[in-house]
């Protein structure tokens, strides 16, 4: 028997990895002699550096440098090892741009989007280039942001020329952005120019306006009604310039707005492409190969409900299995409602890991135990069915 495990992170519990070991040694309890293939799995996310790294036998780096308030910060990024987009000699990083300007780095009195930078980013995408990295994977989720981009490309080399025509020299934030009157990009970095970015991004929201950067994310990130207002209208007047510079419309495109507009950047100053966090991941771990003659697909992730069947790792999960008709089980730390959409896409069955009622406290302290022994339990239903 060939079973694939392949959960996302229970966020604030276990990582995928550690998620993927809890359920595995469950299995092993009723199944000891089953081919078990793990593969920790992510959605562009937190753990997307974590789930790569490890389905690839890759490597992490660690880099000190300038955080979201200007500090500096310790941050890691992936080298990945083998995987099946790779070419001859080439190599590929991953990238979470919250490990240099996430909202879990500012503290809670601190978060404004108007004085936090992407710089820090810039400076990890130099890293990976100076490492010979001719493929670059960024993770968007998570930012404390709200600069379009302009502190990551900074950092790559663009120059943001104000009313006097003086470069401005300190670190992009999303107040800075109205003061930018020209832009030059002739000093970006030349070896930047030969790279390939793809961005994990899994919302379509535009730069500007209700539906925007400002107006949807802002808020979350500490700005109150008139912070979301100078926000947006610091990011029209950029976005002007930096549409007149590529000469391409980027404000519309969906993902332009996410992560404070950094979708924007990524695609105006490095032409990156954005893509669905899961179908990289995916991707990138070889996933599709590595589920070839599966008997059976275990994934799972801290809550799962209606939302679950959009766009999150279950649902590449599902689609994937469905090719080899391989039925495919989640574990989950709490059910919630409409999950008859979750079955809709393919999906066997949901269990929750909590055997009975408990606190949330109590359900993420024990998770480790709780997966393993939810595993336990699926497995002993599973060879209860004829073979």
């Amino acid at each position: 028997m060939k079973i694939v495990v392949a959960p996302d992170s229970f966020k604030g519990s276990l990582t995928a990895v550690e998620a993927c070991r809890a359920i595995s040694t469950g299995l092993r309890r009723v199944v000891p002699q089953a081919q078990i293939v793990e593969i920790p799995m992510a959605d562009g996310g937190e753990g997307t550096v974590d789930a790569l790294v490890a389905s690839t036998s890759g490597r992490r780096r660690s880099v000190v440098v300038c955080g979201p308030l200007g500090e500096n910060v310790e941050a890691e990024y992936g080298i990945l090892g083998e995987h099946p987009e790779q070419d001859e000699q080439e190599k590929t990083a991953v990238i979470e741009m919250a490990a240099a300007a996430g909202l879990t780095l500012v503290p809670a009195e601190k978060q404004n989007p108007l004085h936090t930078t992407t710089f820090g980013l810039g400076q990890l995408i130099l890293d990976a280039v100076d490492q010979r990295c001719r493929n670059i994977i960024v993770g968007i989720g998570g930012s404390a942001t709200n600069d379009c981009g302009t502190g990551m490309a900074q950092a790559l080399g663009v120059r943001f020329l104000d009313q006097s025509g003086q470069c401005i020299t300190e670190p992009m934030t999303g107040r800075m952005t109205g003061r930018v009157r020209s832009i030059e990009m002739g000093d970006l970095k030349p070896l930047i120019k030969q790279r390939n970015f793809i961005v994990a991004c899994d919302v379509t929201n535009p730069l500007l306006g209700p539906n925007g950067a400002a107006h949807v994310y802002a808020p979350q990130k500490g700005a109150d009604a008139r912070t979301v207002q100078i926000l947006d209208a610091n990011m029209e007047h950029l976005i002007h310039l930096i549409e007149e510079k590529v000469g391409a419309e980027l404000r519309n495109v969906p993902g332009a707005g996410a992560a404070g507009g950094l979708g924007a950047g990524l695609m105006a100053f490095l032409d990156a492409r954005l893509q669905p966090g899961v179908e990289i991941v995916m991707r990138y771990s070889g996933f599709a190969e590595k589920i070839r003659s599966a008997d059976l697909i275990i994934t799972g992730e801290g809550r799962v409900d209606g939302t679950t069947a959009s766009g999150k790792a279950i649902s590449g999960i599902t689609a994937s299995a469905a090719v080899g008709s391989i039925p495919v089980v989640a574990l989950a730390g709490s059910v919630g409602p409409d999950i008859d959409k979750d079955m809709e896409m393919g999906l066997k069955a949901v269990l929750p890991i909590c055997p009975g009622p408990m606190t949330a406290k109590k359900s993420m302290k024990d998770a480790a135990v709780l997966l393993t022994d939810a595993a336990e339990r699926l497995m002993r239903l599973v060879m209860l069915r004829p073979a």
